[in-house]
Order: structure tokens, then sequence, then C-alpha cells
């Protein structure tokens, strides 16, 4: 058990959005779970104790806006690896979704990976923010697309910054992961290259950057991390199997 003056470590998006809009990234660290999720796991599904990960979401709270009646805060998704969008205003407790917005200041946006890219978002006039969950399968699909539309604002006018994810030296595919990306933009194939016989390093980054590029979105940040390298500070799926999750959060200040 953790001593009494343990708090989370957090990551603050290093990018020009405006003061109004808030966010920030867990780490593994600070929490109460046991190995295999020690510390800060946030997610429910993956075997941790429930009330464990309880605790954990609870620690957070001095950091987040205080729950508005009748909202569910933050809106915990229930990830998919699909293209849904959540408003944050608007939804109950576990939604099924992979992205989430928000217009309502006070309304919390929330992903959770380890390993997947966690996409933050919002517009120049702090009217909106958006965070996606971007695993290769929800990245092929659409859910940067996706979440950008349901902000309802100029893509122009839109920033992103891109958190923990695993990194290209680490992230190993198979052929049927570039031929998906590249039927729908032959300029992915920048993003891959040759490893064993038959399988490619995946860059997840650089296939964001050239969906949010596509999209008119050229400010983009972060991008600078590896899950799988660094395990002091991140979780990651494809490093040790059974793992915890770490948060993705961003807000508008009420």
């Amino acid at each position: 058990m953790p001593h009494a003056d343990f708090s989370p470590t957090f990551i603050y998006p290093d990018w020009p959005a405006p003061k109004n809009v808030r966010a920030l990234q867990t780490t593994r660290t600070g929490g109460l779970s046991a190995a295999p999720y020690s510390s800060l796991n946030l997610g429910r599904h993956v075997g941790d104790d429930a009330v464990t990960v309880l605790r954990n979401r609870m620690l957070l709270a001095p950091y987040l806006p205080s729950p508005t009646r009748g909202q569910c805060e933050p809106v915990w998704l229930t990830q998919t690896h699909g293209v849904k969008v959540i408003d944050a205003g608007l939804a109950p407790c576990g939604p099924e979704g992979d992205a989430c917005i928000a217009k309502q200041p006070g309304a919390v946006c929330v992903v959770m990976t380890a390993d997947c890219l966690p996409v933050l978002l919002c517009d120049d006039h702090g009217r909106v923010v958006g965070a996606a969950h971007a695993g290769w399968r929800g990245l092929c699909a659409g859910v940067i697309e996706a979440a950008v539309a349901s902000m309802a604002v100029p893509a122009t006018t839109v920033m992103a910054w891109l958190g923990p994810a695993i990194g290209a030296q680490s992230f190993e595919v198979g052929e049927e992961v570039r031929t998906a990306f590249m039927a729908q933009d032959a300029r992915a194939a920048a993003a891959f290259a040759p490893s064993t016989a038959g399988k490619w390093q995946a860059d997840i980054y650089q296939l964001a950057r050239l969906r949010l590029n596509a999209l008119g979105i050229t400010r983009i940040y972060g991008g600078d991390f590896c899950t799988y390298t660094d395990p002091a500070r991140f979780f990651s799926y494809r490093r040790d199997g059974v793992t915890g999750r770490m948060g993705t959060f961003i807000w508008l200040e009420k």
C-alpha cells in the first residue's frame, strides 16, 4: 500500500491552447493498484480490483472540475476501437464510444490507453474540445475525422496534441494493416518500414498526422513518446499483456 503522501503524476500537454482549455495525461504512477497494474490504473475492464480502480479514479478529483448536477464527470467511455463520438455534456456514465467532445464548460472528456494513441483537440476560440482513442483500427476507420466533424468548427481553427503511444521502433504489424491504410491514402506508405518477413514497423504518430493534415489541421503537438520502451512511466499492453490503463483528459474551464 502506498504511503499517505503519494499523488498521481501527470504530463501536461505543451501546446498553445486557449487559457480556458485544460488538459492532463496520467502516467502509471501515484495510485493504489498492485502489480501488474501498479499503480495508477484507471481501467475497470483489465482484471484489476474494481474498488481499487474506483479509488484511483477518485484520486484525480482534486485535479478535475467538480461534477455538475445530472452529469457524469468525467465521461468514462466503453471503448471498442470504433468511431462513435460522445458529447460529454449530454452523455450518461459509461457510454460506448471511442471519442468524446465537450462544448459545455466543466464537462470532462477522457480516453484510456496503453499503447493506442490518445489525441486531444481544441479550437482557437476555446469553444469546443475533444479526445479520441486512436488505436490502429480506430485510426484507420476514421475516429479522428469523426471527432473533428462532431466539434462542428472549421478544421483550420483546430489544433491537436498527440499523447503517449507505442513508438514506431516497437510497433510491428502485419501486411494487412499497411494495406488497409494505403487503400485510403497512398501517402501512408511512408509511415511503414520493413521489418521481419511479411511484417512492418508502423509509425502511428505519422499516420495520425497524415489524417489530421488531410482535414486541414496542421498545428500538431506532442507525438514524441513511446509507451513500450518507457515502463517506468507508461503502461503498455504489447509489452506486458496484463496491464493497466492511463487516462487522457480535456475540458473547458467553468
